[in-house]
């Protein structure tokens, strides 16, 4: 009762800023979602890698088992391989992992039938996985236009 009380003697703004129902303020944006800078370009897409029967599954649960991920993709093709990758320490998912089916077909239903989909109360992102690059070739992750030159 006192948190009504004081939320009513606060500044319109604030009020606006604390309170979640739309009554309290007759905003037509709620919630706010700012809008891009005038000028401003989008931010460059990343590249599609080549389709491959290899996929990159990422937003994984800490939970999430290999099994579990094997279990969930065979759903959609024949699964020759699937690996969640873990932490040394705790054992726990680092969050993503990799499905290799055995045809690109097969991963191209794969990424359809699980990309954004829930896994372990979670929403996973399923894509072809990139080529790693070959040994002692180095890769600047750091765009020019990122980072300092």
């Amino acid at each position: 009762m006192a948190m009504r009380a004081a939320a009513a003697a606060a500044p319109r703004g604030l009020r606006r800023l604390f309170c979640t129902n739309s009554a309290s303020f007759p905003s037509t944006s709620f919630p706010f979602v700012p809008s891009p800078p005038s000028g401003a370009t989008s931010a460059p897409a990343r590249q599609m890698a080549e389709p491959n029967p290899n996929l990159f599954v990422s937003g994984l649960s800490k939970r999430t088992t290999t099994e579990r991920l094997r279990e969930e993709f065979s759903k959609f093709g024949e699964v020759v391989h699937a690996r969640v990758v873990t932490d040394r320490v705790s054992g726990y998912s680092k969050g993503f992992g990799f499905v290799k089916y055995a045809t690109i077909e097969e991963a191209a239903k794969g990424i359809e039938g699980m990309d954004g989909k829930f896994l372990d109360g979670w929403v996973i992102f399923a894509e072809y996985a990139r080529p790693r690059p070959p040994p002692g070739e180095y890769v600047n992750n750091n765009k020019p236009e990122f980072g300092r030159q």
